[in-house]
């Protein structure tokens, strides 16, 4: 995504000069500048206390950050700097932003294993999204297993952390402590590892629907938001649950997949 710079010439000793970049090229590229924008905000929100906007910048840094690169396709704008820009975007939006807001509102009342927990968070979300990276430039994969990710894909990962924030803006009783920092702290770890596991977890990328199903689905799609902007710690809180149930019939569907394609599927690619 994002602009190609291709248009430039020798500047005596202060580098290329950049000439005529259409207005396109540039939109992608601002979505995700604004995307770091609104993590960074979460991360200050959250060092003020301001728990519930720092949780809706961080859930708003990763829309923006899912909509630029589909942004950059449609406009016809994808490019090798974009594309670095988008990495740099994703790190600090789904694994700083995330962990520090987490740590500011609870972890730190677990003292080191608190912070530990942050940490591996981070550098989980940092290994998953290079070995997406990766994964993305290889040519060899047989083309079912594209529609699965291997672990849980960064964006899930960040909603799934901040579990702890929605319980409590709940009002169910769940209030900050140092046992509850300990859980979270353990929650945390477990995602951590959901990350860099090899978890097929499928992505619905080539999920076709059929004719006769599209108006219920986009009924049940905007019925969804709707939810959303009504009770939205409740139906993050149920979202999160959900997501987790799927997973052991992702890794069902997968073996089932591997075996239909006569492969024989590694332990590895299923835990």
């Amino acid at each position: 995504m994002g602009a190609p710079f291709k248009k430039f010439e020798a500047h005596g000793s202060g580098g290329p000069r950049i000439h005529e970049i259409p207005m396109r090229m540039v939109l992608p590229n601002l979505v995700t500048v604004l995307a770091i924008c609104a993590g960074l905000s979460g991360i200050r929100f959250g060092f003020e206390g301001r728990f519930e906007p720092a949780v809706v910048m961080v859930l708003l840094a990763a829309f923006l950050d899912g909509i630029d690169g589909r942004l950059a396709r449609m406009l016809k704008a994808t490019s090798k700097f974009g594309a670095q820009m988008d990495s740099l975007a994703d790190i600090v939006n789904f694994g700083v932003a995330p962990a520090l807001v987490l740590y500011a509102f609870l972890l730190d009342q677990a003292g080191s294993p608190g912070w530990i927990a942050a940490l591996l968070f981070t550098i989980a979300c940092g290994l998953r999204l290079a070995r997406f990276n990766v994964l993305d430039e290889e040519t060899d994969r047989p083309q079912w297993q594209t529609e699965y990710f291997v672990g849980v894909p960064a964006p899930a990962g960040a909603v799934l952390v901040m579990l702890p924030l929605y319980l409590y803006f709940l009002r169910l009783g769940v209030e900050p402590s140092r046992p509850a920092a300990f859980v979270a702290a353990g929650f945390t770890v477990l995602v951590a590892f959901l990350l860099v596991s090899r978890l097929p977890v499928y992505s619905g990328k080539s999920l076709k629907v059929p004719g006769d199903k599209v108006l219920p689905i986009i009924l049940g799609v905007v019925l969804y938001i709707l939810l959303l902007m009504t009770y939205p710690w409740y139906t993050l809180t149920a979202s999160v649950a959900g997501y987790l149930l799927f997973l052991p019939f992702s890794v069902r569907a997968y073996s089932r997949r591997a075996k239909r394609e006569g492969e024989k599927v590694p332990p590895s690619d299923i835990g």
